[in-house]
């Protein structure tokens, strides 16, 4: 039988798990960079795996050039306590794009995307350049064709659906713009379009005090993650994971006529 959990697949041979895991790559992305197939000595050196025998996850990270700081794809997957497919993070950078330091402090220790500390002067730099919290660079706008190779990954490993961590409100909205569900959190998220509504609780606390809380925030998915990053809910947004069926949209909408 082939493995059909990421606990399996690290018990392989190297080989065999580097043949696996190459799966969740989408051929797009190569050749966008023009970079050389997987299987070759440097195609091989540009994807890096931590998929330790013994763990159930693994960390990719595939860079278009040697010694970039930045992979062009980052990706942490687990399994579920029944052997499901989670993605943790899921991440496309634009190399090309400029970068800010959203992820380190000035004393280069790390703010884990700012869910544990935050670099305040590099992520109102990131605000002002279009970027939305956590986003260290431009993403790739390739998201529909990399989930639909993922899909491929998650099928073929003989599964019909697989769960996600939305990091930040703006990824649960995007993870529903592209058909996925929730297994909880759904009442947050609507709580959430509430009270950034014209008579809100939420839109009455973006009194313009920072730059994460301005007004225009209550109709900016963007915005609106922003001021949840800055502590607007008055807890973290945590607690909130979703899911896919292979091949299926489930037509959700928490912030119907939300612009981004």
């Amino acid at each position: 039988m082939p493995p059909s959990t990421i606990s399996a697949i690290n018990l392989l041979p190297e080989a065999e798990k580097r043949q696996i895991y190459s799966r969740v790559v989408p051929q797009a992305l190569l050749q966008h960079f023009n970079l050389p197939g997987l299987d070759t000595t440097r195609g091989s050196a540009l994807l890096q795996f931590k998929a330790t025998p013994g763990t159930s996850d693994v960390e990719m990270r595939l860079y278009h050039e040697a010694r970039f700081p930045d992979p062009i794809l980052y990706g942490h997957l687990t399994d579920t306590l029944t052997g499901q497919i989670h993605v943790l993070l899921y991440i496309l950078n634009d190399p090309d794009s400029p970068r800010y330091n959203v992820d380190f402090m000035p004393d280069g220790s790390s703010t884990r995307f700012g869910t544990f500390q935050r670099n305040l002067q590099a992520e109102e730099e990131a605000l002002r350049a279009s970027f939305a919290p956590g986003q260290v660079r431009h993403g790739l706008r390739m998201l529909s064709g990399a989930i639909e190779t993922f899909e491929q990954f998650v099928a073929s490993l003989g599964h019909d659906i697989y769960f996600v961590e939305p990091l930040y409100y703006h990824n649960a909205i995007i993870f529903e713009r592209y058909g996925f569900t929730y297994q909880q959190g759904k009442r947050l998220m609507e709580t959430i379009e509430t009270g950034f509504g014209a008579a809100g609780s939420l839109s009455a606390r973006l009194d313009g005090s920072n730059p994460f809380r301005a007004p225009a925030a209550a109709r900016s998915i963007r915005l609106r993650s922003w001021a949840i990053h800055d502590g607007i809910l008055g807890e973290p947004f945590t607690n909130v994971t979703m899911y896919k069926r292979v091949g299926q949209n489930a037509g959700i909408s928490t912030c119907p006529g939300c612009a981004w």
